[in-house]
């Protein structure tokens, strides 16, 4: 084996799987041409073809400048050849792009330079070539094409984020002046469920599989960001082998979840993988692995399991896809997804920006309910840290805008969610309890409707029941955010259990003043006056002059005056000002 710097060229044939279904001689006789003409053009370019297996093509070249010549006069010699061709029977290519370090054994190549070529190829547009940012940087200047910058792309088993550029496709019109967006209706993101794979060879087994498969689909559709791909489309596909990419794009669909189902003896393992399917890339993977006690109760366990955490990893997906574009561009869902990400931070400038996208969201859509809802919780979010101008004027523009929301959508879980947070900032115990009520019977799968859950319970003066309801939200999301310990946090102070509401807190991995002034709280209750001062330091540093009564009582919402006069009593030992 020999290492080498390389340019690695990989190209595969779209909707090849649909072709083949289509006409299995014409699709060989094609494939056949198009590999004849890519390998002559390599050659040219003074590359070398390594492989060429099924409908890719994989070729390595001395230089990167060789490799996206190659890469250009491929796509420009294609479409010429495809022109001849009926439009249903041509065939388009995908080419990535990569310079890096890699294996060369008996002629082929190994390593990481090679996935990335790989993984690249599959964020091409059809007729198109995605390259990595060494190759741009190689190239940059020396070729008449134009790049476009798409941003660090997570890569499917590629430890660090790559840098990547889009080449237009061949023979693409030049792009047009942008022009003002015009109103849209947000589009939702959608996910399609395939049929789960029964592996465990018990033809018993198939009902399971496929019940689990339809529980999934009717929880899905709970979430009313999601469009959901109904039965009788997906289990189209049951027992086929299936080109997600291609069906995706037939359907429209941007998500795909697939699945499998084993049974070993007295115990079954479940499989689910959801696949963004424009970028060919995986997005979220689990194994859930049970006895066999109660196949019923198994199935309710896993259907709570996937239908929890896939919303949240689809809506991270979508936001990582619109931060990686302009927003005149984006459409209403995705500058709502966004200003979700940033108020998330709880900062002031990412406050201001949240609430520019998600005021945009309401333009381009009037009617979007769950953006005027989150429009509100994103004002209440500055009104709650004192970051308004006119805080009376603020109130009365989120009471505004969740009206508007519930007059709009009186079945949005989220609508009544934030609702239920609103009226807790207004200490309307009544409002807020019917309001979270309301949300947890639409959605009771939704980790945010699930944690405020408990935050609420902690606030009534129930706290051990306030822990239960937080613990399962941080089940129903493994990923959730860093509020849900300062939630939890809290919960164990008020339960008088100071040292475990440190050990959450501490979890948080960049505490605001707020959980600083409460973890110098809990110190204080534990008598470690050194850890506590250091707490309070580190809370007066962000929030200079912080005070008990100005700045952290109006964060309080405690039913009963016991709980407030024991978290008052609790600063003012740890040194806060009254």
């Amino acid at each position: 084996m020999q290492r080498r710097l390389a340019a690695i060229l990989s190209a595969d044939a779209a909707g090849y799987s649909r072709l083949m279904s289509d006409d299995e001689l014409a699709t060989v006789r094609s494939i056949s041409v198009c590999r004849k003409l890519v390998c002559d053009l390599i050659e040219t370019h003074h590359g070398r073809t390594v492989d060429t297996p099924g409908d890719n093509i994989l070729a390595e070249f001395g230089s990167a400048l060789d490799a996206v010549e190659a890469a250009c006069a491929m796509q420009t010699q294609l479409i010429a050849c495809n022109a001849e061709l009926p439009e249903h029977r041509r065939m388009g290519f995908r080419i990535g792009v990569n310079l890096g370090d890699v294996i060369v054994e008996d002629g082929r190549v190994y390593g990481d330079g090679v996935n990335i070529a790989a993984r690249l190829e599959a964020l091409a547009e059809v007729g198109g070539i995605c390259v990595s940012g060494k190759v741009h940087d190689e190239v940059r200047g020396k070729l008449a094409c134009a790049f476009e910058d798409i941003g660090a792309q997570t890569l499917h088993n590629i430890a660090a984020p790559v840098r990547a550029y889009r080449i237009a496709p061949a023979g693409a019109p030049p792009a047009a002046a942008p022009s003002a967006p015009a109103a849209v209706t947000a589009v939702r993101p959608s996910v399609m469920v395939l049929p789960f794979v029964n592996m465990s060879g018990v033809a018993e087994q198939e009902f399971f599989v496929d019940g689990l498969t339809e529980d999934i689909l009717t929880e899905l559709s709970r979430f009313r960001e999601l469009f959901v791909i109904s039965r009788n489309t997906s289990f189209k596909f049951k027992g086929q082998t299936v080109d997600v990419k291609s069906v995706a794009r037939d359907l429209g669909v941007q998500y795909v979840l697939e699945g499998s189902v084993r049974r070993v003896g007295d115990r079954v393992r479940i499989t689910a993988q959801l696949i963004d399917a424009e970028a060919d890339r995986h997005v979220w993977a689990e194994r859930y692995d049970r006895k066999l006690e109660d196949i019923f109760a198994i199935q309710d366990e896993m259907t709570s399991a996937i239908v929890a955490v896939l919303p949240g990893r689809v809506e991270a997906a979508t936001a990582d896809r619109a931060a990686r574009k302009p927003t005149g561009s984006m459409a209403a869902y995705e500058c709502l997804v966004t200003s979700k990400v940033l108020h998330h931070r709880s900062t002031r400038a990412e406050n201001v920006e949240a609430l520019r996208l998600v005021t945009r969201a309401t333009e381009l859509d009037p009617n979007y309910a769950h953006a005027h809802a989150w429009r509100g919780c994103i004002i209440g979010q500055a009104w709650t840290y004192n970051w308004c101008d006119d805080l009376a004027a603020a109130q009365v523009e989120i009471e505004r805008e969740l009206k508007l929301a519930l007059a709009l959508d009186d079945n949005d879980s989220d609508v009544h969610r934030i609702l239920a947070a609103v009226y807790t900032l207004q200490n309307d115990f009544d409002k807020l309890l019917y309001h979270q009520r309301r949300a947890l019977s639409l959605n009771p799968n939704d980790d945010l409707i699930v944690v405020q859950q408990g935050e609420i319970l902690t606030w009534l003066g129930q706290p051990d029941e306030g822990v239960e309801w937080i613990l399962k939200a941080m089940r129903l999301n493994p990923f959730h955010p860093d509020r849900f310990w300062s939630h939890l946090g809290r919960a164990h102070f008020v339960a008088r259990r100071y040292a475990v509401a440190i050990d959450a807190l501490l979890r948080i991995a960049v505490p605001n003043a707020l959980q600083h002034a409460l973890l110098a709280a809990c110190f204080a209750r534990l008598g470690d006056a050194a850890q506590a001062r250091q707490h309070l330091d580190a809370a007066l540093k962000q929030r200079p002059g912080m005070a008990v009564a100005g700045d952290i009582e109006p964060t309080l919402h405690y039913r009963h005056a016991a709980d407030l006069e024991h978290h008052r009593e609790s600063l003012l030992q740890a040194g806060f000002a009254a």
